[in-house]
């Protein structure tokens, strides 16, 4: 008799399944007045490697210790020694205050796109306000980072509340321009800490 919870069969005939879903949860990282908070392949538990083709992060009420923070996204081909890997990506958001002054779907180029840049890509537009309900949720994809054959593209949408009391819907595009194996993942504030937040790693597998 088949054991079957949420269409997924547990168990059948006394064998129970090792494949009871497509994504996985690999790590959770909590934020406290945190400098950077990083996934790094094999340390910690964490898997970042050639065992998923597509990794999953969701960033879950960021909250910047000071005003107009900016979060930032960096990747490493050296398990994390050093997270200076060129980026070159695409940038748009949608915005809309509370006040209902100020409605906008605008391209982001400037400081948010980057070309060919090792800076940090920011995957929140605007500056987030410090306010106690302030923060950042979102979601990162990231395609095939184990590859030494292509470059590793990835994806990010984020919703933010950001300094001038309004909502902000951002997305990012672009790649890590780099031929090696990307092995860890790191996210900082552009001033301050992470006050508070948790970021949570998945592997997607069967993709």
């Amino acid at each position: 008799m088949a054991i079957i919870s949420n269409a997924t069969t547990i168990a059948d005939a006394g064998a129970f399944s090792v494949s009871l879903g497509s994504m996985v949860h690999i790590k959770t990282l909590t934020a406290s007045a945190s400098a950077t908070l990083s996934f790094v392949d094999g340390a910690d538990s964490v898997v970042l490697d050639a065992t998923y083709p597509i990794y999953k992060i969701l960033v879950i009420n960021s909250h910047p210790s000071t005003l107009d923070a900016k979060i930032n996204l960096r990747g490493s081909i050296n398990g994390g020694s050093s997270y200076g890997v060129s980026k070159t990506t695409t940038v748009f958001n949608a915005t809309h205050n509370e006040n209902d002054s100020d409605a906008n779907l605008n391209y982001q180029g400037g400081a948010s796109d980057l070309a060919n840049s090792t800076s940090g890509q920011r995957i929140a537009t605007y500056g987030v306000g410090n306010n106690s309900d302030d923060n950042v949720c979102g979601e990162i994809l990231l395609f095939n980072p184990s590859s030494t054959t292509f470059v590793k593209h990835f994806l990010s949408q984020s919703m933010q509340s950001h300094k001038d009391t309004g909502a902000d819907n951002t997305f990012v595009g672009g790649y890590f321009n780099t031929t090696s194996a990307v092995n860890a993942i790191r996210f900082e504030m552009s001033s301050g800490t992470i006050d508070s937040g948790k970021f949570k790693l998945y592997g997607i597998k069967d993709s």
